[in-house]
C-alpha cells in the first residue's frame, strides 16, 4: 500500500485515521506538512517549508511523534542574507537547514544539485510536489544497494519535487528499516522538459546538522595500510575526503562517521554514512559561520557531467545513514547486520566460507601444472578445502609486462589447459578457485594488438601506465561483453567453485574512443556501472561459485563490491601485526564475513617481519580465512600447527565469521589490541589479544568484555565465571612481562581466549 499527497498535482490522499491504523516507520502530517520516519531507536524529521523547499527539523534518538513541530523550524533576520520575500527579512535559506539545497536562490553555501540551463544559468527551484509511502524498498536500477526481503522490513518514502522553470523532476527517496537504526537516501532526475540541460552534481543526499560539536571520523591511508581510523573535530570551513581515482581507492573509503566528544566504543551518540558505490565520490562537512553542519555525500562532481535531454535521467547510488547513541560498536555492529543480511547477496550470504591457500606468495608466476598440483595435494593433507591459482595461468603471462586480456590457459605451463589442471585438484577433494583482472590489459597482449582502441587513453596524450598495464573501457558495452564471454568460455570448462577478481591500477588519463565530446563526462560512472554489468551477469550465471572480490588488495573495499561479491581481498598487507590496523578499522564498516584475512610466509614479504604462526593465525580467524604460502615449503613440525589451526577454524568459523563483533582495545592508541566476537544466543566468545613489542616489568592486565550474558556462567582460563565478573572486572590477561619476563615471550605475541558457557548440572 501506498500513502501519497499532493500541493501542486493531484494525489491520493490516505485518511488519517487509517494511516495510524497500521504499524508505521513513515509518516506524513498533512495539516503541517511534516514528515516523520521513525522506529524505536531514530527519528528523521522533514518539513515542507513555505517556499515549498524541503526543510530538516530533526535527526537524532527517537522522540514522541505529534501532528506539529513547527517550533523547530528556525528564522531569524541576520544582516547581509538574501531574503526570499519582499517585507520578510528571516525567510533566507542561506540560514534554513535544508533536505537538497541548491545554490544562488538565496543559499551561497555548497549545494546537493548543480544544473546548467541553456541560457548559461545554474540557478534551481525544486519545490515540493507530492510523495508517496510505500512498503518495502524499491531497487535501484543498475546499481547496488541494500534491500528487503519482506515488504514489512522496511517502509519508503518518496518526495517528489519539480523545478517548473526547467521542467524537471527530483526525487529523494528515504527507506528506514523497521528494526535497524538506519535510514538510506538516494536521489533520482529527469528532464520532462525541451531544454538541453548539463548535470554537473548530483549528491546521493545532503544533511543539515544544527550544531558543529561533532569529531568526523574517516577511514584512510594508501596501498597496504588501509582503512586507519583517523578523528578530526568539525570546525569552520570544509572537511572532506574523497576519490578521483575512478574506484573507491585504498586512500579513503567511502565513509564518513560524526561523533559526539563523550563518544566511545560503548557509549555516546555518533552518525554514521556509507556510500554504496564503487567509483569517485565526495563526503564532505561544511560548517558555517553559524555552526550549522552541512553534511553531503556521493559521487564526486570533478570529471562527472551528464547531458540529460528530454526524458533522460539519473540516478543517484544510495547513501546509509546509521544512528547510535550506544557508542561506535553499535555503530558498527548495525552495518554488519545489514551488509551481511541486506547487502550481500547469493549462495554464500549466510554460508561459512572454505578455508583456502592461495599460490601467488608460495610461486608467483613461476609454476607448472604438476607443481600446482603438489601444492594441491599437500593442502589436503592439511585440511585446506580450496585450491585458488593466482595470476599466470593465461596468455603470455609470465611477468607484470604481458598477457592481461588474453583469458585463455598458458598450455607452456598448464598444458590440460585450467579444465585438466581443476579436475585433477577437483579429484583431490579440493575446490578449485581461480584469478582474474577482468577490466585490465598489457599492450604485450592479443587483446591490445587487435583492439588498442578499447583502452581509456585521451587522445594524443601520453598514457600512464600502473602495474604495465592499461584500463579497459568498461564504459563500452561491446568490451564488457567481449570479456564476458572470454571468462565463460574458461569457467564453463572447468571445475570452478571460486573466483577471485583483481584490479591492480587506478585511472588516469580518461576518455572513451566510443563517447562523443558531450559524453565524456559519463565515462567514469558508466565505467563503474560496466563492472556492476559483468559482476551482474556472471553472479548470476554461476551462483553456486564463490566471487571475491580485490583492488589490489582493498582499492575498492566498498559496500558497492560486496553487493555482488560477500567477501573482499583486504588488503595486500600479508603481516599479522599491520593486519591488526586494518582490520580493526575496517571492522568500523565491514562485517568479519566480508574480509578475506590469510596465513602469510616468513620473513613476511612486505615487512620482513617473522611472526610466529599461531600469532599469524590469531589474527586471520577473524574473517575468512586461509594461507598464501607454499604449503610444499612447510617443516613437519608447522604442518602438525597448520593442520590443527585449520580444525580450529572449521569448529569455530561460524561463530567468527557471523557472530556479533567487538572491539576492546585498539592497536591506533596502544602497543595492545584486543577484540572478540560473540554468538547471537551468548553461549560462546572467542577473545583474541595481540601485544606487538615485548614490555618488561609492566602492570598486572585487566581486560573487560563485553556482549556477555551477565547472569550466564563461562569458562575459560580453567576458571568459571559469570558473564557480569568478565565484563565489569575484566579478563585476568597479565602473564610474565608484568614481572622480568623470564619465560622469554618475546614480540607479536597474542593469545586467543575461549568463552564457553557452563551448565548447572556440568
Amino acid at each position: 500500500m501506498a500513502a501519497c499527497c499532493s500541493t501542486k498535482h493531484s494525489g491520493v490522499n490516505m485518511p488519517e485515521a487509517h494511516r495510524r491504523s497500521r504499524k508505521q516507520t513513515a509518516v506524513y502530517h498533512q495539516s503541517t506538512q511534516t514528515f516523520h520516519l521513525y522506529n524505536e531507536t531514530l527519528s528523521y524529521i522533514i518539513k515542507v517549508l513555505p517556499s515549498g523547499h524541503l526543510g530538516q527539523l530533526y535527526y537524532g534518538k527517537r522522540i514522541h511523534d505529534r501532528d506539529n513541530f513547527d517550533h523547530l523550524f528556525e528564522t531569524s533576520p541576520r544582516p547581509m542574507s538574501s531574503c526570499s520575500y519582499e517585507g520578510d527579512l528571516t525567510f533566507s535559506l542561506e540560514h534554513i537547514k535544508q533536505e537538497y539545497p541548491v545554490y544562488g536562490s538565496g543559499d551561497l553555501r555548497h549545494p546537493a544539485i548543480d544544473i546548467t540551463q541553456e541560457n548559461g544559468s545554474h540557478i534551481l527551484n525544486f519545490e515540493y510536489v507530492n510523495h508517496q509511502i510505500i512498503q518495502g524498498k524499491p531497487q535501484l536500477d543498475h546499481l547496488p544497494a541494500t534491500y528487503v526481503e519482506k515488504e514489512d522490513e522496511a517502509q519508503t518514502l518518496i518526495i517528489t519535487l519539480y523545478d517548473d522553470v526547467i521542467d524537471t523532476k527530483l526525487q529523494l527517496s528515504y527507506t528506514i528499516y523497521h528494526d535497524l537504526p538506519v535510514i538510506t537516501r538516494n536521489a533520482f532526475i529527469i528532464n520532462e522538459g525541451k531544454q538541453k540541460l548539463r548535470l554537473n552534481q548530483m549528491m546521493s543526499m545532503s544533511l543539515d546538522l544544527p550544531d558543529q560539536d561533532y569529531e568526523m571520523i574517516e577511514l584512510t591511508g594508501s596501498w597496504a595500510r588501509e582503512r586507519s581510523i583517523k578523528t578530526r573535530k568539525l570546525t569552520e570551513g570544509i572537511q572532506s575526503i574523497y576519490s578521483l581515482r575512478g574506484c573507491s581507492s585504498h586512500q579513503f573509503n567511502p565513509f564518513i562517521a560524526l561523533k559526539r566528544e563523550n563518544c566511545k566504543e560503548t557509549s555516546g551518540e555518533v552518525l554514521g554514512f556509507s556510500l554504496v558505490y564503487s567509483g569517485n565520490f565526495l563526503a564532505q562537512v561544511e560548517v558555517d559561520n553559524y555552526h550549522v553542519s552541512r553534511v553531503s555525500m556521493g559521487i564526486h562532481p570533478h570529471c562527472f557531467e551528464y547531458l540529460l535531454d528530454h526524458l533522460d535521467s539519473f540516478q543517484s547510488p544510495e547513501v546509509v545513514m546509521v544512528y547510535s547513541n550506544q557508542g561506535l560498536n553499535k555503530m558498527s555492529q548495525t552495518y554488519h547486520q545489514l551488509y551481511q543480511k541486506r547487502l550481500a547477496r547469493g549462495k554464500y550470504r549466510d554460508q561459512v566460507r572454505p578455508i583456502l591457500v592461495n599460490n601467488w606468495e608460495g610461486t608467483y608466476f613461476d609454476f607448472n601444472e604438476d607443481k600446482i598440483v603438489s601444492m594441491a595435494n599437500t593442502a589436503k593433507e592439511l585440511g585446506i578445502e580450496l585450491f585458488v591459482l593466482d595470476d599466470g595461468w593465461f596468455g603470455n603471462r609470465n611477468n607484470d609486462h604481458q598477457g592481461l586480456g588474453d583469458w585463455f590457459p598458458n598450455l607452456d605451463k598448464l598444458p590440460h589447459g585450467i579444465r585438466g589442471l581443476s579436475k585433477r585438484i577437483h579429484d583431490l577433494g579440493l575446490k578449485f578457485g581461480l584469478w582474474f583482472e577482468p577490466e585490465m590489459v598489457n599492450e604485450d597482449s592479443n587483446l591490445y594488438r587487435n583492439h588498442p582502441e578499447w583502452i581509456l587513453k585521451t587522445p594524443h596524450r601520453k598514457s600512464c601506465h600502473g602495474r604495465n598495464q592499461y584500463i579497459l573501457d568498461f564504459s563500452n558495452h561491446e568490451v564488457v561483453e567481449y570479456i564476458a564471454k572470454a571468462m565463460m568460455n574458461v569457467i564453463d570448462d572447468s571445475y570452478i567453485s571460486y573466483i577471485k577478481w583483481d584490479m591492480n591500477r587506478c585511472m588516469s588519463e580518461v576518455y572513451s574512443s566510443t563517447h562523443d565530446v558531450s559524453s565524456q563526462g559519463r565515462v567514469m560512472h558508466e565505467y563503474i556501472l560496466g563492472v556492476y554489468h559483468l559482476y551482474d551477469v556472471l553472479t548470476t550465471k554461476y551462483p553456486d561459485i564463490l566471487f571475491e572480490s580485490c583492488a589490489s588488495g582493498g582499492a575498492r573495499f566498498d559496500p558497492g563490491m560486496l553487493y555482488y561479491a560477500p567477501q573482499c581481498w583486504t588488503s595486500d598487507d600479508t603481516d599479522a601485526i599491520e593486519r591488526l590496523k586494518i582490520q580493526y578499522g575496517t571492522s568500523l564498516v565491514y562485517p568479519l564475513s566480508s574480509m578475506g584475512s590469510h596465513v602469510s610466509a616468513i620473513p613476511n614479504h612486505q615487512t620482513f617481519r617473522n611472526t610466529p604462526l599461531e600469532t599469524r593465525a590469531n589474527v586471520a580467524y577473524f574473517g575468512t580465512f586461509g594461507y598464501e604460502l607454499d604449503v610444499n615449503q612447510l617443516t613437519f613440525e608447522e604442518k602438525e600447527i597448520i593442520k590443527k589451526q585449520i580444525s580450529f577454524m572449521k569448529q569455530y568459523r561460524s561463530l567468527f565469521q557471523f557472530g556479533t563483533f567487538y572491539r576492546l582495545k585498539s592497536p591506533f592508541t596502544s602497543n595492545e589490541t584486543a577484540w572478540m566476537v560473540v554468538s547471537h544466543d551468548k553461549t560462546q566468545a572467542i577473545v583474541g589479544y595481540y601485544r606487538p613489542l615485548q614490555e618488561v616489568n609492566v602492570g598486572y592486565r585487566r581486560l573487560p568484555l563485553l556482549g556477555l550474558d551477565e547472569d550466564k556462567m563461562y569458562h575459560v582460563n580453567g576458571l568459571d565465571l559469570y558473564g557480569d565478573e568478565l565484563m565489569n572486572v575484566g579478563l585476568i590477561i597479565s602473564d610474565s612481562s608484568c614481572g622480568e619476563n623470564k619465560d622469554g615471550i618475546g614480540d607479536y605475541y597474542s593469545k586467543l581466549y575461549i568463552l564457553k558457557e557452563k551448565k548447572e548440572n556440568e
